[in-house]
C-alpha cells in the first residue's frame, strides 16, 4: 500500500496536539487536570450515547432530560471525587457533587417515567452502565490525582501520569512488536492484534515503565511495574471492549474529534478500564 503523505501529516499533527493537551492537563496543576478530564468525560458520553443509538435504535427515544441528566450525574461523581483542595471560597466541589448527585438519583427515574415516550428500563440500564463504564472511571482518575496531594509539594500527578504513559507505551510497543513478528491473531474482535504483539508490548511496557518510573518519577520499582502491568492487561481488555461496541454499532470509529485517530472512546478505551484497577492498587496497597 502506497504511503499517503497527507494522511500521515494529518495523523502526526493530531497526535502532537493530543499529546500536548494531555501533558498540559496533567502537569499544569490539579485544576487543569480536572478540567481536562471533565472535557474527556463529556466527550466519551456523547460518543457512548451515539453508539448506543446505533446498536439499539430504541435508545433514540430517550428524552433530552434523560440524555443530559445522566451526563450531569456522571460529572457529579467526578465532583464528589475531588478533595478539599477544589473549592471556590466556601463552595467545595465534592459537596456540590454530592447534593446535585443526590437530587438526580430521585429526579432521573421520575423523568424517565414522565417524559419518555414509552417507559423503558432497558434504556435506563444502558445509561446506568455508562455511569459505571465512563463516569466511575474518570471519577477514580480524579481521586487518583488527589492521592498524596499535599499543599507544599504536590505529587498527586505522579500515578495518573505513570498510568497514562504506560497505556501509551504499551500501545506503541504492541504495535511495533506485532508489526515485526506478529503472526497469531489475538481476538476476532480486533483482527489486527496478535498474541506476539500483545505479550511483547506488555513485557516491554513493564520494563520501560519500571525503569523510568523509579529513575525519573521517584516511584518504587514494584509500584511502577504493577501499574504498567495493569495498563497492559486491563488496557488491552478495554480496547477489545470498545471494539466490540463499534462492531455492534457497525462503525469504524466512535467519533471524529481527532482526525486520523477517531474519537474520545477510541483514544481512552484502554484507560477507562485500567483506571479503576490502578486506583484500587494505589489506595489500598501503596498506602
Amino acid at each position: 500500500m502506497a504511503l499517503n503523505l497527507q494522511t500521515l501529516r494529518t495523523r502526526s499533527l493530531t497526535a502532537a496536539i493530543y499529546a500536548l493537551v494531555m501533558l498540559a492537563g496533567i502537569f499544569t496543576g490539579p485544576w487543569s487536570f480536572f478540567l481536562l478530564f471533565t472535557f474527556i468525560h463529556f466527550g466519551c458520553w456523547y460518543e457512548y450515547q451515539k453508539l448506543l443509538a446505533k446498536i439499539d435504535p430504541g435508545y433514540l427515544q430517550i428524552s433530552p432530560l434523560h440524555k443530559y441528566g445522566f451526563q450531569l450525574a456522571g460529572w457529579c461523581m467526578m465532583l464528589f471525587a475531588t478533595n478539599d483542595y477544589f473549592h471556590f471560597n466556601a463552595l467545595y466541589l465534592h459537596q456540590l457533587g454530592f447534593y446535585i448527585g443526590l437530587t438526580l438519583v430521585f429526579v432521573l427515574p421520575l423523568v424517565e417515567f414522565l417524559f419518555s415516550k414509552e417507559l423503558s428500563l432497558k434504556n435506563f440500564g444502558y445509561s446506568a452502565f455508562g455511569l459505571l463504564y465512563i463516569s466511575l472511571s474518570w471519577s477514580l482518575m480524579i481521586s487518583l490525582r488527589t492521592y498524596n496531594m499535599i499543599t507544599d509539594s504536590d505529587r498527586g500527578w505522579v500515578y495518573p501520569a505513570l498510568l497514562i504513559f504506560s497505556i501509551w507505551i504499551n500501545d506503541t510497543m504492541a504495535y511495533i512488536v506485532g508489526s515485526l513478528i506478529g503472526k497469531t491473531p489475538f481476538s476476532p474482535i480486533s483482527p489486527k492484534k496478535t498474541w506476539e504483539g500483545t505479550i511483547g508490548g506488555a513485557i516491554l511496557c513493564c520494563l520501560v515503565i519500571g525503569f523510568a518510573g523509579s529513575r525519573l518519577l521517584d516511584v518504587p520499582v514494584k509500584a511502577a511495574f504493577v501499574i504498567a502491568a495493569i495498563a497492559a492487561i486491563l488496557g488491552t481488555i478495554g480496547d477489545l471492549l470498545e471494539s466490540k461496541f463499534k462492531r455492534m454499532a457497525l462503525v469504524k470509529d466512535s467519533g471524529s474529534i481527532m482526525p486520523g485517530h477517531g474519537g474520545f472512546l477510541d483514544r481512552f478505551d484502554s484507560l477507562l478500564l485500567a483506571t479503576p484497577f490502578a486506583w484500587i492498587y494505589a489506595w489500598y496497597f501503596l498506602g
